[in-house]
């Protein structure tokens, strides 16, 4: 069995970890404070809850990168995207032929970004990039060393940059992960980026109430009403058409619950409401919290600045990051992955395409 590194000990990194050790590779943890793993460190095991429950053995959980990743085949990067960029440059000077480095997920432009990243770095060694479109588990850590995993999603959509090296890809994560799909390009998974959809808006909507009460209600049963879920449709719409620019197919909110959780509605509210995946998930304590500092810069923003450079308009999106700027006290739309900052400003859209496709 491959050796597996899970770079990242929050919600995700620590659920990921104790699931691939339940199935009996051998897992390092990666973190980079001490604070997450001092737990882990020690007993060398992770307990799950939820609908995995067991307590399982990693090999060993540490702050140092190069230790957390040597010898490994199988990368996978579960941290939020604005630490993409330094996570790529720590890990660059490590890295060995043949590994293969995953981001759960991308969000939107995340290999692009951290590709460039290591060509920044001048890493020479034949490493395999790729993106997920959403992270495999909807899960909540707990305490340090105990992670709860509400659901462990149908399919996930993955694809290499560029998609030439997708064939490799498969062979070692979908043999580990039977979960993750192999689609078309990057393309497929950065803009069918669906936490892009359900968290921003939702939290800022609700900011209110997320101030008042500490974030104590049901974050998609009682956070997304069906005016809220309107919204949600429109911005929806709006991701497609920009996803449209690129000959590609996008999958509808909608259809992705139907995809991941096997539930279905007649409206994106009805949809959401019959997840029962989603029950027990409740609402961040404060809006300083990666559904506005991760989701909004590292995937509105793009979709935003992709529509601005290649022709569509996207006014509702514009609008949240807008409102998110004023209650945030920060600028977005500096802050955030644009066409420029991925590499792509005076690219046309087949140049793009074929970047995604064959690479430089």
């Amino acid at each position: 069995m491959v050796k597996i590194a899970v770079v990242g000990a929050g919600n995700g990194g620590q659920a990921l970890a104790g699931y691939l050790a339940m199935k009996g590779f051998d897992v390092s943890l990666f973190n980079r404070s001490k604070r997450r793993i001092s737990p882990i460190i020690d007993s060398h095991s992770i307990r799950i809850e939820g609908q995995v429950v067991g307590e399982y053995h990693i090999s060993f959980a540490t702050t140092n990168m190069e230790e957390a990743i040597k010898g490994r085949k199988l990368i996978m990067v579960v941290v939020p995207a604005f630490a993409h960029k330094e996570i790529a440059k720590r890990m660059a000077p490590y890295l060995e032929d043949g590994q293969i480095i995953v981001l759960n997920p991308g969000r939107t432009g995340g290999a692009l970004e951290f590709n460039n990243v290591l060509k920044e770095e001048n890493v020479k060694k034949d490493v395999i990039l790729a993106e997920a479109q959403t992270f495999i588990f909807a899960s909540r850590m707990s305490n340090p060393g105990v992670a709860k995993v509400f659901r462990i999603k149908n399919a996930v959509p993955v694809s290499a940059l560029p998609a030439t090296r997708n064939a490799e890809l498969e062979e070692v994560l979908c043999t580990a992960i039977p979960e993750f799909e192999i689609v078309k390009n990057v393309i497929y998974t950065s803009f069918n980026n669906i936490g892009v959809v359900f968290h921003p808006a939702t939290l800022i909507l609700n900011a209110a109430r997320v101030e008042t009460t500490a974030g104590k209600f049901e974050f998609y049963f009682e956070g997304i009403s069906p005016s809220v879920a309107k919204v949600l449709e429109k911005i929806d719409e709006e991701r497609c058409k920009v996803m449209k620019l690129f000959n590609a197919d996008p999958m509808t909110a909608k259809d992705w619950l139907n995809y991941a959780y096997d539930v279905r509605g007649n409206s994106l509210y009805e949809a959401i409401r019959n997840n029962v995946g989603y029950r027990g998930i409740y609402a961040p304590p404060t809006l300083d919290n990666r559904y506005i500092l991760e989701d909004l810069p590292m995937s509105l923003v793009p979709i935003s600045s992709f529509g601005e450079e290649y022709g569509v308009k996207t006014p509702v999106i514009d609008s949240i990051i807008n409102l998110a700027n004023i209650m945030m006290g920060k600028n977005f739309w500096k802050e955030g992955r644009t066409v420029k900052d991925l590499g792509l400003e005076g690219m046309s859209i087949e140049d793009i395409i074929r970047l995604v496709e064959e690479g430089e």
